[in-house]
């Protein structure tokens, strides 16, 4: 059993950085792939990014890349989403998963484990 919790969120001003943060819970978390994504209001949950158990492979969304990197730190059992250049179309809840998959993916439905989303909001 795992459980996720996020931090970070906030409000910030467009072009502003925040880093969002997904702690977990459980002994084997250093074993499974992690996304995060995110949902804005009246619309449905998209993927965002997500990184393989180990650390080395990432993967992001078109509409993030160049601007978001994910990054985890296992010890730590810690997972972070560093968003760069931030616009008003990033405001949504965001939220992290694990899967207990052996890669990560871009399906929602992949994902075993959830947290309860942490509020993105970029002002123009």
């Amino acid at each position: 059993q795992v459980q996720l919790a996020e931090s970070g969120g906030g409000l910030v001003q467009a072009g502003g950085s925040l880093r969002l943060s997904c702690a977990a819970s459980g002994r084997t978390f250093s074993s499974y792939p992690v996304g995060w994504f995110r949902q804005a209001s009246g619309k449905e949950r998209d993927f965002v990014a997500s990184i393989s158990s180990s650390g080395i492979f990432t993967y992001y969304a078109d509409f993030v890349k160049g601007r978001f990197i994910i990054s985890r730190d296992n010890a730590k059992k810690m997972v972070y989403l560093q968003m760069n250049s931030l616009k008003p179309e990033d405001t949504a809840v965001y939220y992290c998963a694990a899967s207990v998959r052996n890669s990560p993916s871009r399906l929602m439905g992949e994902y075993d484990y959830w947290g309860q989303g942490t509020q993105v909001t970029v002002s123009s």
